[in-house]
C-alpha cells in the first residue's frame, strides 16, 4: 500500500482581473507529508489551496497529482478533499449523514454508506454523537465531523483552510495535535493554510512560507525556523532580531541573546515577564529594535527596567546571514 501521492504545482498562477494573487509558483509535496502553507492576509496561501481543490480556476500552470495533470478536472474527480473554515455541515443532516453526504450523492447504497462514515467517525472519536444535530455539538465536535466528512471519500490529498481559527485557544492546542495523529495514522498528504507561526511549527513536517503571491522559502519546519533567507521569513516566522551589520543584514534567535558588559550598545524601551522567561525590548543607537529573551532566573539576578542603558551580545555562531 502506498503511503502518500506526489503532488506538484508547475508554474502555477492566479490572476484577478489585473490583480495576480499566486505568480509562476512551482513546489513539489513530499508523499504523506504534513505541509503547512503559511503567511500574512493576501499572500496567496488560500488562493493556491482553492486552486488544487478545484474551487478556484487557475490562470496559468498545471497542478499533477499522482502523475495525472487535474487542473481543469471538477474537484470531486481530482483525489483531493477539503475541509472548509467554516466546516459547512449540514444543519438539518445527523452527523452520520453529514459524513455520509458525498457517498450518497455518488449513488452508494445507505448500509455501504453509513457504514463507511461510523468508520471515519470512531477515527476521530464521535461514535457516540452520530445520531446529533450540527447545532447540538460544540466547535471541537463540529471540526471532527467535518475532517470526517472530508475523509470519506479516501481522498489522496487532504486540504484544510485555517481549521483551527474558529476554536479557542485552549481547543486549539489539543486539535492540532490530534490533527497531526490522524495524519500519521492515515499516511496522506495534508495540506494546511495558516497565519500562525506557533500552528505551522507544531503541525508542519515541511513550511511553505508565502508572501506577497510567491514562495519566499520552504523547508522542513526547523530549517525554516532556524536558518530564514529572506528577511521577511526572519520577522515573520518570530523569535528573530533582524540586525543591520557591517558584513551585511543578519538574524539573531532572540534567546541567543545575553546582557553584558560589552557588546552593542542599546536602550531598553520594555520590559515583559513571561513566566519562564522575560522579553526585554531594546532599540540599539543605530535604531534597530532588538528582543532579548532571557531566562526567568538569569533576568531577576539583575533586573533592568525601561530606559536603562545595556549592552547586547551573542555568540558569533549563533548569528546567520541573510541571503537577501
Amino acid at each position: 500500500m502506498r503511503s502518500g501521492y506526489d503532488l506538484e504545482l508547475v508554474h502555477l498562477t492566479k490572476r484577478y482581473g489585473s490583480t495576480v494573487a499566486v505568480r509562476d509558483i512551482n513546489h513539489v509535496f513530499a508523499p504523506g507529508s504534513y505541509v503547512c502553507l503559511l503567511g500574512p492576509s493576501g499572500c496567496g496561501k488560500s488562493s493556491t489551496l482553492r486552486m488544487i481543490a478545484g474551487h478556484e480556476e487557475v490562470s496559468e500552470g498545471s497542478i499533477v497529482l499522482d502523475g495525472q495533470d487535474v487542473s481543469s478536472l471538477p474537484p470531486a474527480q481530482r483525489g483531493t478533499a477539503m475541509m472548509f473554515q467554516n466546516y459547512a455541515l449540514f444543519p438539518h443532516l445527523s452527523v452520520r449523514d453529514n459524513v455520509a453526504f458525498s457517498l450518497r450523492m455518488k449513488g452508494v447504497d445507505k448500509p455501504t454508506r453509513h457504514k463507511r462514515a461510523d468508520e471515519l467517525l470512531a477515527l476521530v472519536d464521535m461514535t457516540h454523537l452520530a445520531d446529533r444535530l450540527p447545532d447540538q455539538l460544540s466547535g471541537g465536535q463540529q471540526q471532527r465531523v467535518a475532517l470526517a466528512r472530508a475523509l470519506v471519500t479516501e481522498p489522496k490529498v487532504l486540504l484544510l483552510d485555517e481549521p483551527l481559527s474558529a476554536l479557542d485557544p485552549f481547543l486549539r492546542v489539543r486539535m492540532r495535535t490530534e490533527l497531526k495523529k490522524l495524519q500519521r495514522e492515515l499516511g496522506i498528504t495534508f495540506i494546511h493554510v495558516t497565519h500562525g507561526q506557533d500552528e505551522a511549527l507544531a503541525l508542519a513536517d515541511e513550511i511553505v512560507v508565502m508572501n506577497d503571491a510567491v514562495i519566499e522559502q520552504a523547508g522542513p519546519a526547523r530549517e525554516v525556523w532556524a536558518a530564514p533567507r529572506t528577511e521577511f521569513v526572519a520577522r515573520f516566522i518570530g523569535g528573530h532580531n533582524v540586525i543591520d551589520l557591517p558584513e551585511g543584514k543578519s538574524t539573531i534567535r532572540s534567546d541567543a541573546i545575553r546582557l553584558s558588559d560589552d557588546g552593542l550598545a542599546a536602550t531598553i524601551t520594555a520590559v515583559e515577564y513571561q513566566g519562564a522567561s522575560v522579553a526585554i525590548s531594546t532599540r540599539t543607537d543605530s535604531g534597530d529594535d532588538v528582543l532579548a529573551l532571557l531566562p526567568e532566573e538569569d533576568f531577576f539576578k539583575s533586573p533592568k527596567s525601561p530606559g536603562d542603558a545595556v549592552r547586547l551580545s551573542w555568540d558569533d555562531g549563533r548569528l546567520h546571514r541573510l541571503e537577501v
